[in-house]
């Protein structure tokens, strides 16, 4: 048995192979029901879902033996999967088994393509986008905790690209060593920041900063990367990005 985690907070279509797990995130404290698995059940952080994101599906697998004898696991979100040949969900061809087992032959984890920043580097985007002193928070936390990751956190701050959205597929080796690295860094950062105030595009600072982390860690440790292109269901809105570069840039607002 194989598990792939469908991150998701609503009802919505979901592929039919066995290989996809939906769960519903923060569902301790939210007023929607459907039948899906949880994050509120076991040693959970449902609670936190709107700081740590898809994060508390990983926690709960993680917590709960979910991916105990897999030969792979991963995360992917409700309208975001990797594109592959074997899976269909309306009408867009998605990552099968048969896909995921051949390139694990060759590679360690399957990640989205890199997302881009021709103008700027990976740390004056957090800086421009979010609060910079959560990052800054982080580095000091990494120098205390894990100061052999340190000079890996520097590279992959200086550089123009990164992974996003917490997506992957991975061994239960990896990813145990991935969360038992993980969380005890976040959790630190949480008891030192203070996110009073934040809307509820920033509340979600935990999320943010775990795609950056994710970054480190695969550098770090060497693993040889897949990169897939993302299938969405609900297509990409250019235009609304392009607006938001372009309030970061001239009214400074952070997107």
């Amino acid at each position: 048995m194989n598990n792939i985690l469908i991150s998701t907070h609503k009802n919505y279509t979901f592929p039919k192979s066995a290989i996809y797990t939906p769960i519903q995130v923060g569902k301790l404290n939210s007023s929607e029901y459907f039948d899906a698995t949880g994050d509120d059940t076991g040693t959970n952080i449902s609670s936190k879902n709107n700081t740590f994101c898809e994060l508390t599906a990983l926690y709960w697998a993680w917590k709960n033996g979910f991916f105990k004898g897999c030969e792979f696991c991963g995360l992917v979100h409700y309208r975001r999967y990797f594109k592959g040949s074997g899976e269909t969900l309306n009408g867009k061809q998605i990552l099968s088994e048969g896909d995921i087992l051949k390139y694990l032959e060759e590679y360690d984890v399957l990640m989205p393509k890199k997302r881009h920043y021709y103008i700027e580097t990976v740390a004056s985007h957090y800086a421009h986008a979010h609060y910079q002193k959560d990052m800054l928070m982080t580095r000091r936390i990494i120098a205390l905790q894990e100061s052999d990751y340190l000079n890996t956190f520097d590279a992959l701050m200086s550089k123009r690209s990164l992974y996003l959205f917490n997506m992957f597929v991975m061994s239960p080796k990896h990813f145990n060593a991935y969360m038992d690295w993980l969380f005890p860094l976040l959790f630190t950062v949480e008891d030192n920041i203070d996110i009073q105030g934040y809307d509820n595009h920033q509340i979600r600072v935990f999320g943010y900063i775990s795609e950056r982390l994710f970054n480190v860690w695969i550098l770090k440790n060497n693993l040889r990367v897949k990169e897939l292109a993302i299938q969405n269901l609900e297509g990409e809105n250019l235009l609304l990005k392009a607006w938001g570069l372009i309030k970061r840039k001239i009214a400074g607002k952070k997107l």
